[in-house]
């Protein structure tokens, strides 16, 4: 069974964007550095390998201000849990691939695809 983890958001320092999990996983997580959706429960969905499966870490609605702030800056952004940090690596590549790819996209359902358009409206303008 895959581990669901979801993100928070808390802070941003020096133009980077940190999250936190809002339970700990058991055993270490290595970022994948791949992104997917559920478009059903209109999440975002990032990929962490945990020796044995991949957990999902999902970035909610609740979040998708601070993914816009993520395609704002240069860099990808972290994640904490417990003691343990990681830069979630090619998030920010892969965050923008998927948002332009939704936009219009029907494949992904009208009320999904009409979310992301509203909430990064001011990244897919400067498309």
């Amino acid at each position: 069974m895959r581990n669901l983890l979801k993100a928070a958001y808390a802070a941003t320092e020096n133009s980077v964007v940190h999250f936190n999990l809002n339970t700990l996983p058991q055993g270490q997580l290595t970022p994948v550095g791949q992104m997917i959706t559920d478009s059903d429960n209109m999440t975002f969905i990032y990929l962490m390998d945990d020796g044995e499966d991949y957990s999902y870490v999902l970035f909610d609605e609740d979040v998708w201000p601070q993914l816009v702030e993520v395609l704002n800056t240069d860099g990808d952004p972290v994640l904490t849990w417990g003691d343990h940090k990681a830069v979630l690596t090619n998030f920010r590549d892969e965050l923008e691939g998927l948002v332009y790819n939704i936009e219009g996209n029907s494949n992904y359902g009208e009320a999904f695809s009409h979310a992301v358009e509203e909430a990064f409206a001011s990244i897919l303008s400067e498309a």
